[in-house]
């Protein structure tokens, strides 16, 4: 009792029955003393519902006596209960976990193993704290000084000695492997034992996901689109530009062509997965995955396809002025997206965050990416295609927009093998921290101790206030705003260094723990730094003038593994955003030399016009407009196609190549209006 033990193990080869496996291994395990057991309950720590659920039924599968299992579904009582009455094995979040705290009296005198699945996620925050401090717990012993007190906080925020802890994660963190890793022959802390991707890919229980690695380029050409030349804030408009061009309906609808036209000829026509596989699309946030799914469905059903599509992500948004979540999307509740994704005309599902981790569907065959990924969130998000499902499964494809190969392959290196941490966390960082802040003089020592004696005894809020208020006005009038931005810097940083050290490390410092507590209060104190948003504008003063994307490699991304994982930074010195501004031309001229600085075709241009402003004009033609209201289908498309021959008689003198193809080529002409059309009145009855 009081071990750390750290599992790595590789995503999709089995943790969950690992973890249900090691339950009731440690339920039977003995004392070879007596014929006791060891612990008095074992409790199963997750962070995510899908991950609660799927490790409850596991265990339940293994569990054949009755109420040796209990999960915890119904909240703070339940698991009060559970505990008090020394149930086996307890399954449960640690949200659910930490809202209890308080309601638990004395665990001291038992002894628990907790297993904690995604150790990286589950042990962030202050919720690992939390959890740390329930099981600490005994009774308060009488006459407690001030310093009793302060020292009894600090222990009962370290790992809990009457619990032994076993964190399964297929990818750690610097601050999972220093908590709970076991130092290697040359002090590196590492796993207690590994079961590696590259073992896992090997015996062949997951696939290799790079090993079918496509990488597009996409390339904008920016106009401005109004007669003034203001001036923006260069950085951060040029960054409104590019997330601006990369979520424009027509560029996304450009990207969902080439993503359906390659899953239906390179996965179902190849027969993948016997002709059931499925893809993910990944996004970089709701409103694209919401674009995503518009046009993944209208391109769809343009081509008569039998295929559907799903959207994942969490809350809502407002889309032309409807609020739109998954349930008005879907057609069905949030709920229910995993099992009817499980449906054979369900081949598509489009997730913004959602689903890119704790997702398991074994029929996941191919990645579209269109979204940053790096380190330990490309690694989760890109293993979604490594389940097995043999004999069928043979191979996973992934065609990235965004990320390089390189970059890719950077991310995977440090979890291919035995994940190693380069050094452990200097404890001088606390030192050098209250050093710095110390030297501001926005507090006195004597104001940290008076603060924590009123808080550590009880005092109301009006009784910290004042101590609080008079350092808050220090800040304000003694501190310029550079100095401001790096005292709050430096004051996060210490509170988030301190309550990760004092979990993993031996030290008493009871002012530490006072200004730990001090600076937490008085940051909800200090005002927000003045940081005004000089872009306001820019997205009505331009308009993409063309945009391609270009094929560049296919290629099997190969790992080597052995790179170690460095420890947290250290924290440099922090400074106020210092915006530079430009004239908006200036701006478009850099933008297109980063982002389109190649030979651009007339086509570019044609085509731009023939699928994004041509549609544009003539579905706001009012007479149009009374055809689709009070017509039928039929006299409508008529007269679609007049308003698309007289709009275009304006495009003939800049565009002649592209009017003669027009007027010469009847079936061009045909192809044209009906594609238009059909994307028109489908939106519109969609």
């Amino acid at each position: 009792v009081g071990q750390r033990y750290l599992i790595q193990h590789s995503a999709g080869s089995g943790k969950s029955n690992s973890i249900s496996w090691l339950s009731h291994q440690l339920v039977e395990l003995t004392d070879n003393k007596d014929t006791s057991t060891v612990f008095d309950s074992i409790i199963v720590v997750t962070d995510r519902v899908v991950l609660d659920r799927q490790i409850r039924d596991n265990i339940k599968q293994f569990a054949q006596v009755k109420g040796v299992v209990e999960a915890i579904t119904e909240g703070s009582k339940q698991l009060k209960q559970a505990l008090e009455e020394g149930k086996k094995i307890i399954i449960t979040t640690v949200f659910k976990f930490a809202f209890i705290i308080q309601e638990i009296k004395s665990l001291a005198d038992k002894k628990f193993a907790i297993i904690i699945d995604e150790a990286h996620s589950s042990q962030s925050g202050t919720a690992a704290a939390k959890m740390s401090a329930a099981l600490n717990k005994t009774e308060e012993e009488e006459e407690e000084t001030t310093e009793d007190k302060i020292l009894r906080i600090i222990e009962e925020q370290k790992l809990a000695p009457n619990a032994s802890y076993f964190a399964f994660t297929a990818t750690p963190k610097n601050k999972t492997l220093e908590t709970f890793g076991v130092k290697n022959a040359d002090g590196k802390p590492q796993p207690f034992h590994n079961y590696s991707m590259k073992q896992a890919i090997e015996e062949e229980f997951i696939l290799d996901v790079l090993a079918n690695y496509t990488t597009y380029q996409s390339y904008y050409k920016i106009q401005k689109i109004i007669d003034d030349n203001p001036k923006f804030d260069t950085k951060r408009a040029k960054k409104k530009i590019k997330q601006y061009v990369e979520g424009h309906p027509q560029v996304i609808r450009q990207k969902a062509e080439i993503m359906i036209d390659h899953f239906l000829a390179e996965v179902i026509d190849q027969g993948k997965i016997k002709g059931e596989a499925k893809a993910m699309v990944v996004t970089s946030g709701i409103m694209n995955a919401i674009r995503y799914k518009l046009a993944f469905d209208a391109y769809l059903r343009e081509i008569n396809s039998p295929y559907k599509t799903i959207v994942a992500f969490t809350g809502s948004k407002n889309v032309d002025g409807k609020m739109e979540d998954e349930s008005s999307l879907n057609g069905f509740p949030s709920k229910e997206i995993p099992e009817e994704f499980k449906k054979s005309e369900y081949r598509f599902l489009i997730v913004a965050e959602k689903y890119q981790t704790g997702f398991d569907e074994p029929l996941l065959h191919t990645m579209y990416v269109d979204k940053p990924l790096a380190e330990i969130k490309a690694v989760q998000t890109l293993s979604r295609l490594n389940r097995a499902y043999k004999p069928d499964k043979k191979d996973t494809f992934i065609l990235d927009f965004v990320n390089s190969a390189d970059a890719i392959k950077a991310a995977f290196e440090p979890f291919y093998q035995t994940s190693i941490l380069s050094e452990e966390t200097n404890i001088d960082r606390l030192n050098d921290l209250q050093d710095a802040l110390d030297n501001y003089q926005v507090y006195s020592e004597t104001q940290v101790n008076e603060l924590m004696t009123i808080f550590i005894n009880g005092g109301e809020r009006e009784q910290l206030d004042p101590i609080l208020d008079e350092c808050k006005q220090n800040f304000i009038d003694e501190l310029d705003s550079e100095q401001q931005v790096d005292f709050k810097k430096k004051a996060k940083s210490f509170v988030r260094n301190y309550q990760f050290l004092v979990q993993i490390r031996s030290f008493r410092n009871s002012y530490w723990e006072s200004l730990k507590t001090f600076l937490k209060l008085l940051l909800n104190k200090l005002p927000n730094l003045n940081d005004t948003d000089l872009t306001k504008g820019i997205l009505e003063s331009i308009d993409i003038d063309s945009y391609r994307v270009e094929l560049q490699t296919t290629l099997a991304i190969q790992l080597e593994g052995g790179q170690e994982i460095a420890p947290t930074p250290a924290d440099t010195l922090g400074s106020q955003y210092d915006p530079k501004v430009d004239y908006l031309s200036q701006i478009i001229e850099e933008f297109n030399q980063r982002f389109g600085n190649i030979p651009w075709a007339e086509n570019d241009q044609v085509w731009r016009f023939l699928l994004e402003q041509l549609p544009n004009e003539v579905s706001q033609d009012e007479e149009y407009q009374n055809a689709k209201k009070h017509s039928d289908r039929q006299n409508a498309k008529i007269t679609f196609e007049k308003k698309l021959v007289d709009k275009f008689q304006t495009f003939i003198f800049d565009h002649t190549e592209a009017y003669r193809q027009f007027t010469e080529d009847p079936d061009f002409k045909v192809w044209l209006a009906n594609t238009l059309f059909n994307q028109d009145y489908n939106q519109e009855a969609a």
